[in-house]
């Protein structure tokens, strides 16, 4: 069980991060909270959790973050990359400053904090803990930005874990889509969830009991574990999936159109 640790938890204010948050100090851990929302964080808030509200989409911000954390804790000894956020659109605009805004929070961001962190530790034992998603794995229509981010950062991590230094144990936390505002947020237009869908709960409990065990990889639902392998091997189920998956899309832009014309 991870406990009395120094603790630093980007996306700390809803969703899984919050749930990790709570999970958290139940183990006696002192936790430093990042986001750029903090009312919850706020009304939780005592002498063993540290606010500090940030958008992390920058190296400034990044490096402001470690500095402030440096001077509450000194040495980390775990980090949660866990910011993010998504689209849920067509794209059928042309935005520069979108792209580049997605991709620097939730591709750009992490992977500078753990060029961070390693120069942090200085050889010293810590934990990195990045979160992917099933669907930098799967991809699914109209969430082509956010998913292309994703896909970056699993790149990223089955590239890096033959650098990962012995001292740093690296934990890629994929979950499937988690019930939780990121969906609210992702579009104003109601929109089915993509399948299956976990309790942020849930998620944070597995993916707690990975870091704990020293996972390189956790997969935090059980039914996306075995219809991986069974994906692959009978790929007319993994065309079934992104099937059902498109006709959620159509059903979505149709609503939208009806919107936009007043229908």
């Amino acid at each position: 069980m991870i406990t009395e640790k120094n603790v630093v938890l980007t996306g700390a204010n809803s969703g899984i991060g919050l749930e990790i948050l709570k999970l958290l100090i139940k183990g006696n851990n002192r936790v430093f909270c990042v986001d750029t929302d903090t009312d919850m964080l706020d009304i939780l808030k005592n002498d063993r959790i540290t606010v500090f509200k940030k958008d992390i989409s920058s190296k400034t911000a990044v490096d402001e973050m470690f500095s402030e954390a440096h001077k509450v804790f000194g040495k980390i000894d775990v980090f949660f990359a866990n910011a993010g956020f998504g689209y849920y659109e067509e794209m059928d605009y042309v935005s520069w400053d979108r792209i580049s805004r997605i991709f620097e929070t939730n591709v750009f961001s992490p992977i500078y904090s753990y060029q961070k962190y390693k120069e942090h530790l200085g050889g010293k034992e810590g934990i990195f803990v990045l979160t992917c998603s099933v669907i930098g794995l799967v991809a699914i229509p109209g969430f082509a930005l956010y998913s292309s981010t994703k896909f970056a950062l699993s790149g990223f991590q089955r590239a890096i874990k033959a650098e990962v230094p012995d001292n740093i144990q690296f934990s890629c936390i994929y979950p499937v889509a988690t019930d939780t505002q990121f969906f609210r947020r992702a579009n104003k237009i109601p929109y089915k969830k993509p399948f299956p869908v976990q309790s942020p709960e849930t998620v944070a409990q597995r993916a707690l009991r990975g870091i704990e065990k020293g996972k390189e990889i956790i997969n935090t639902s059980i039914l996306f574990s075995i219809s991986k392998p069974l994906m692959r091997t009978i790929p007319p189920l993994k065309a079934l999936y992104i099937f059902s998956e498109n006709r959620k899309f159509t059903a979505f832009r149709e609503r939208v159109n009806e919107l936009k014309t007043g229908q």
